[in-house]
């Protein structure tokens, strides 16, 4: 494994510079399903954009989501790692107040972390790939993670190096796209290619289900592990404007061997959508972005743990309702 490191600072209005660096390996797994070049140069060309904050609800209104849950656990965090801060969409909104004095944000894409929004809290920013995490054992005390995670190829061994970089009893909390996400639109593209092509490709990045996370998580070796889901809907005019807003908030495909789409198909597509699933009343289509919402703790003594099989007193019914 060759790995590069490039170290720069840079002025933002924090407490102190941030400092950027940048750690990454040259090595490809042959499993890969998602080229993360690919992803950190979608990334790159969407930060680009003059029109980069059009494209910024989703990303926003996940990361206030993740912002309410680090609020509702009564407890300090003085040290957290941001992963897939993007832009510090979780930073920008976290405050002394939730218990947290220190931000390490880090993305794959260095110019993210060049506009990152300003932060009431003292950050550094460190470029680097979220599947090579370049920090020592126990050295947070939470790990967050907002719409990054579904691009990760080797999930159950990202998991085991955020399970290795916290504290003892520290705690992860992250939010990425489910399974059902845009399943309009990749029922209408297969249609269209089947139709058109005679055969179909994925076009789609495959995405987790629910269940299958929390059984990623227990095997990783958190406790106390919990998994909501939220599920939000966006209406756009067409599925133009749906790819383009996808493109511009780096959310298209990064599979690695991706086909192109041909004219026709894309314009069938359209179509299909539109019959499909378009509201006749308003000439809108929806959008379906699944959020999976999890928690898990590093384990310690000091939680609470099941009782052991066959310690439950005798004549103890936990169906009996007191009268």
């Amino acid at each position: 494994m060759t790995w590069y490191f490039v170290s720069k600072c840079l002025t933002r209005h924090a407490h102190k510079p941030a400092k950027i660096i940048r750690y990454f390996g040259n090595a490809v797994s042959e499993r890969a399903v998602f080229s993360r070049r690919t992803k950190a140069i979608q990334k790159k060309r969407a930060v680009s954009s003059p029109d980069v904050h059009v494209f910024d609800y989703l990303k926003s209104e996940a990361s206030d989501m993740i912002c309410d849950r680090v609020g509702d656990v009564k407890r300090s965090f003085p040290v957290v790692l941001d992963l897939s801060s993007n832009r510090g969409f979780l930073s920008r909104t976290l405050t002394k107040q939730d218990g947290i004095d220190y931000v390490v944000q880090g993305d794959i894409c260095r110019e993210n972390l060049v506009h990152s929004f300003p932060s009431q809290l003292p950050c550094d920013s460190v470029a680097f790939d979220e599947e090579l995490l370049p920090y020592r054992d126990n050295s947070f005390d939470l790990v967050l993670s907002s719409m990054g995670m579904h691009w990760v190829n080797d999930l159950p061994g990202c998991f085991k190096q955020i399970l290795r970089v916290l504290k003892q009893d520290g705690c992860f909390i992250g939010v990425m796209c489910g399974a059902d996400t845009l399943y309009e639109l990749r029922c209408s593209l297969q249609l269209a290619e089947t139709e058109r092509e005679s055969g179909m490709a994925p076009h789609i990045s495959p995405m987790i289900p629910g269940h299958q996370l929390a059984n990623l998580l227990w095997g990783a070796g958190f406790s106390l592990v919990t998994l909501d889901f939220d599920e939000l809907i966006v209406n756009y005019p067409s599925m133009f404007e749906l790819m383009e807003d996808l493109q511009g908030m780096a959310e298209n495909s990064a599979i690695v061997h991706r086909k192109m789409l041909h004219r026709d198909t894309l314009i069938a597509a359209a179509s299909i959508y539109q019959a499909m699933y378009g509201d006749k009343s308003s000439e809108c289509i929806p959008a379906t972005f699944q959020l999976l919402f999890m928690i898990g703790w590093k384990p310690d003594k000091s939680q609470q743990k099941p009782l052991e099989r066959g310690t439950v007193p005798k004549g103890f019914n936990i169906n009996k309702s007191e009268t």
